[in-house]
This record gives C-alpha cells, structure tokens and sequence, in this order.
C-alpha cells in the first residue's frame, strides 16, 4: 500500500526513528500507525545494544553548577556531525539539568536514570551514544569552585579552592585545562608513571658514558624538571608564567583542594582505517 509523507512524519515525531526506518515500519504494518510505533520500539533496544559495541571518542563535555556542588559531565558520540547535532544537545542540556537538580556522584547512577532517553536517541541519530564519566566537586564551608569549559565544549575543568574566590577558582581552572596536570603535588604522583620516566631518565644517562656521580645528578635533574612540568603547584601560570601556581595562591592565602580535567575522548582507542579499506568494508556489506 501506499504510506503517505504525513504518516511518516507523524511516527517520526513519536519515536524519534529516523525517516526511512518510519515508511520501513508503515509498509510492514500496511500503514498502521500504533503497530508501526509499536515494531519500532520492539527493534530499538535490540538495535540500540549492538550500536553499544561501536566506539564512541566524540562528544562533549558540561559542567552543572550549584550552590553546594558543581559537576562536570563527559558524554560521547561516534562523530563530531553526531556531536553537532539538535537532538545531542538537547540531551546533554536535560543531563545537566538534572545534575543541577540532583546532586549525583556515581556514573552508573547516571546511567540508570538516562538509559530509555540515551537508546532513543541512538535510535534517531543512529550511532553510539554514552554517558562516560561524571565528576562531582562539593563546595567546601568558606570555598568556591572554578569552572572553566573551552569554546569548543570538548575540554573542561573544575577547582575547589578552601577560599571564596570564584575569579582565582576560574584562573585556576582555565589553567588546568591549557596544561593538563597529573597530580596536585609531587607527593600525590602515580609512582608507577614515575618510576617509568626515571627508567628512561636513567637509560639516557647511561648512553652519555659519564660517571656514576654525574649521571645521579642527570637523572635527578630530570626527575625535578618532569615534576614541575606534571604538577599542578609547581607548573607556571598560564597567564603570568614568571609565577607559579603555588606563588600565585600563597599570594591569595588560598589552596586547592581537588581538581577535575576532562577532554572528550582522552583514554579511548580508536581505529584507524584508510579510505580504501573503509570502502571495501561497505562494499561487503
């Protein structure tokens, strides 16, 4: 039978399933709207799980903020078109919504409460959608948080300072994005990650053919320079970088007390593939 534009436009606005998948529906329900709603929902969770298993590295990131908290959310989709998209916006501006409503500390809590939205809109975009990570800061008595989120909403970070200063706060987390710290102070770096650089810190020391004595003091120096390269405190401020980020707080009687940077996609292998072997794949198909 015939399906007309108007019944397809019409599901589409009840599911949110893209076009084609909506006349796909009527012709099999021979133009029956509910049972076309219906097939559409019986095939979309199903659709939705294997869309799950495709990497998601795109996206964006949002910050919500409160008088008591502020958290900040990273949530991917497959392609940066994807990321543009109206209807991704929509959803990452109902996330932070309500976050700001309710303070949530867990991912997967997260997650529950988003589950039905986040597998309709797969649905309508058609690709991979996740609510990845989620960091919430609470406001400390006396304190003030910073947040700053770049122009391009794909990097953001938050500072919790003991003070109540929300411009050093800003400065401070502008400057945790620009740089991307490991850890606050030398004291809290990963000994793992450390041992690594002094491993190599060490075998380029033993290349130079210089002795024992002379090669310690190499490697130490080298070990102080990636220190105050990695940490927060140590690291140059980004706006004045004859000042350090401690100089700058001691200045300010202030300190942090936790800093939050996240980038979209940091962390997520991504397979590279060239355009021909892209094309050979679709022909398969």
């Amino acid at each position: 039978m015939s399906i007309s534009a108007s019944q397809v436009k019409e599901l589409r606005e009840m599911s949110g399933v893209g076009m084609m998948e909506c006349k796909k529906a009527l012709v099999e329900t021979n133009g029956d709207l509910q049972q076309a709603l219906d097939l559409l929902r019986a095939n979309s969770s199903l659709k939705a799980e294997k869309k799950a298993s495709r990497v998601a590295a795109d996206g964006a990131v949002k910050v919500a903020e409160t008088s008591s908290y502020v958290s900040l959310v990273e949530i991917n989709s497959e392609t940066d078109f994807a990321a543009k998209d109206a209807q991704f916006k929509d959803f990452i501006s109902s996330v932070a919504d309500h976050l700001a409503s309710s303070q949530i500390d867990s991912i997967e809590v997260l997650n529950e409460a988003f589950d039905a939205q986040r597998q309709t809109l797969i649905q309508s975009i058609g690709e991979n959608i996740q609510l990845r990570r989620l960091s919430t800061l609470t406001i400390s008595d006396g304190g003030s948080i910073g947040s700053y989120i770049h122009s391009d909403g794909r990097l953001a970070a938050l500072v919790s300072l003991n003070v109540d200063n929300q411009d050093l706060a800003k400065d401070i987390a502008m400057h945790v994005s620009a740089t991307s710290p490991s850890c606050l102070t030398s004291d809290d770096m990963d000994p793992e990650l450390l041992a690594r650089e002094k491993a190599i810190y060490i075998a380029q020391a033993e290349e130079s053919g210089k002795d024992a004595a002379i090669m310690e003091k190499m490697v130490e120096g080298k070990v102080k320079r990636f220190l105050s390269e990695v940490t927060l405190v140590s690291q140059a401020f980004v706006k004045n970088p004859d000042q350090s980020i401690q100089q700058l707080l001691d200045d300010n009687n202030a300190s942090i007390i936790d800093f939050v940077r996240f980038k979209v996609g940091e962390g997520i292998e991504v397979e590279v593939k060239d355009f021909a072997t892209e094309v050979a794949e679709q022909l398969k198909k």
